[in-house]
C-alpha cells in the first residue's frame, strides 16, 4: 500500500470544503457533524485551494486566543497555502511528507489547483493493522509449528 498512489487511498471518500468567510463555529460543526478533524477552504468562484482548518488550528488560534467563534473567520485562522500533494503521488511519500512537516492532514489537488481530497495521518493506521494483522498470522503459524 505505501507504493499506492495516493488517489487510491482516497478515492470515493467525502472531503470537507468551506469558502473563507464562513465562521470558525460553523466550521467546528460542520467537522463534529462529518466527524472529520480537517476542512479544505476554497476560492468561492474558482474552487481552487486557499487553505486548510484543521482542529489543530481551531484548538491553538481559536480556543487559547479567546476569539469569538462566532464572528471569528476560518480565513482569520486557517493555515494559508498548505503543503498539498498531486494524484498520483505514493502514499508512502504523502505520508513521510506529513511527518517530516509535522501536519496530520495533507489535501490532495488536481493540476488547477482544486481538491480531491485530503490524506489524513488515520489512513496510515490502515497499514499498520494490516503489518499487524500478517504478522500475527506469521506468529500464529510458527506456534503451530513448535
Amino acid at each position: 500500500m505505501p507504493s499506492r498512489a495516493v488517489i487510491k487511498v482516497i478515492q470515493n471518500r467525502d472531503f470537507l470544503t468551506s469558502t473563507p468567510d464562513k465562521s470558525v463555529h460553523a466550521v467546528a460543526a460542520h467537522m463534529r457533524q462529518f466527524g472529520v478533524g480537517a476542512v479544505l477552504v476554497v476560492d468561492e468562484q474558482d474552487g481552487c485551494l486557499l487553505g486548510i482548518c484543521t482542529e489543530r488550528d481551531l484548538n491553538y488560534k481559536v480556543l487559547a486566543e479567546g476569539l469569538d467563534v462566532r464572528q471569528t473567520t476560518v480565513a482569520e485562522v486557517m493555515t494559508s497555502d498548505p503543503q498539498v500533494v498531486g494524484p498520483d503521488k505514493p502514499f508512502g511519500h504523502v505520508m513521510h511528507q506529513m511527518f517530516e512537516g509535522g501536519f496530520r492532514h495533507m489535501p490532495v489537488v488536481d493540476g488547477r489547483g482544486r481538491p480531491m481530497g485530503v490524506v489524513s495521518a488515520r489512513d496510515a493506521l490502515g497499514l499498520d493493522i494490516l503489518h499487524f494483522r500478517s504478522e500475527l498470522e506469521l506468529r500464529e503459524a510458527v506456534a503451530e509449528i513448535l
